[in-house]
């Protein structure tokens, strides 16, 4: 029997929710705010106010560095995850890209393999669904079609890109078509060998296996389908009591089949107010802030005045060498150069790090 494991009360109605892939983040759009929680400890890290109109929906690339929100107001909004981690409370971040090429609201989103250099895919109630590259906010393609679309995935070697319709219908759009064109139009009677059909009500949600072989649609004539993507035929149905709103194929874990098997990280409460804001004697309100760059949150030696302390101490003890016994001060002498090379050799690590991560070529 289902049992419910937790509930949690949330700053108003849901209309999204997605979760990182590193399992790290959770993302929620309760209006037209998007809220970000960290899942180990529930801390309400921001609140994001860039839309005008309730959000639609939301989703993370697949490295968790960036994701996408899509909301009624037409825009498709890219943030930069870790610049909404090192922002200000009292600040709001500016997305790294602005997608305002639609007309009408966005339905969904999709984003493919590849991390800050993937592509994504928007549809919208404007007939379009639009293919856009993350990394420099290009529009690579346009599709227009007779229907409104609701829904848009793409295959894992992103060769075709599938839209669900307000009709029932399901569109294959070729990715590798040639010529090569950014605004295309799909005609349903030229492309027969293209459609998917056999819902009767506009299609909610797409998803196709990880072998690109079969797809997964659910839709609001309260079913949900599993088609061959060759043949075009549907499979198996599996009927519900209500219009279907999500459904999508993951990868079974290990211990799904294991009755006893649970989560090795019980998942708290989500708070309802920014981290920092709430008043310090709320139990588990200790922990430790990271923030990646210069910036200190609060003052503290950096490695470097580390160092450079290390270094004062080990030359006012060369000085006293005279004086106290000199086997002693030369143990403590290498041990002070030990930790001061120690020191430095983490701060060159950390610097090709960060160097290797900016400048990494595009494949």
């Amino acid at each position: 029997q289902d049992q419910l494991q937790q509930k949690i009360i949330c700053p108003g109605p849901v209309t999204c929710l997605t979760a990182s892939p590193n399992g790290l983040y959770v993302l929620a759009g309760v209006a037209e705010s998007i809220y970000l929680w960290e899942v180990s400890n529930g801390n309400l890290l921001a609140i994001l106010n860039r839309h005008y109109q309730d959000l639609t929906c939301l989703c993370f690339t697949d490295d968790s560095s960036h994701f996408l929100s899509g909301a009624k107001d037409c825009l498709a909004l890219v943030w930069n995850l870790y610049n909404v981690l090192q922002a200000e409370p009292s600040q709001i971040p500016d997305p790294r890209h602005v997608w305002s090429r639609h007309s009408l609201p966005i339905t969904d989103l999709c984003c493919g393999f590849g991390g800050p250099l993937a592509r994504a895919a928007t549809a919208s109630l404007d007939q379009t669904a639009k293919l856009w590259e993350i990394s420099s906010g290009e529009l690579l393609l346009s599709v227009l079609f007779d229907v409104g679309i609701m829904a848009v995935t793409l295959d894992l070697s992103e060769y075709h890109m599938f839209c669900g319709g307000m009709d029932g219908s399901i569109f294959q759009v070729d990715l590798c078509a040639w010529p090569v064109q950014r605004d295309r139009t799909f005609q349903t009677e030229r492309e027969n060998g293209k459609v998917f059909k056999g819902h009767r009500n506009q299609v909610t949600c797409l998803s196709v296996s990880t072998d690109g072989s079969l797809l997964l649609s659910g839709s609001h004539d309260e079913t949900v389908r599993l088609w061959d993507i060759q043949s075009k035929q549907c499979l198996k149905t599996m009927n519900h009591k209500g219009p279907v709103t999500n459904a999508f194929i993951v990868l079974a874990p290990a211990n799904m089949l294991n009755p006893e098997g649970k989560p090795s990280v019980p998942l708290p409460k989500f708070s309802r107010h920014l981290h920092g804001t709430e008043s310090s004697d709320e139990p588990g309100a200790e922990g430790v802030t990271l923030r990646l760059g210069l910036h200190q949150q609060e003052p503290g030696q950096s490695y470097l005045e580390k160092a450079e302390r290390m270094y004062a101490q080990m030359y006012s003890t060369r000085e006293k060498n005279l004086v106290g016994d000199q086997e002693h001060l030369t143990i403590q002498v290498s041990e002070l150069e030990e930790e001061v090379s120690n020191l430095r050799k983490i701060n060159k690590d950390l610097f090709d790090f960060s160097t290797r991560i900016i400048t990494k070529p595009a494949k």
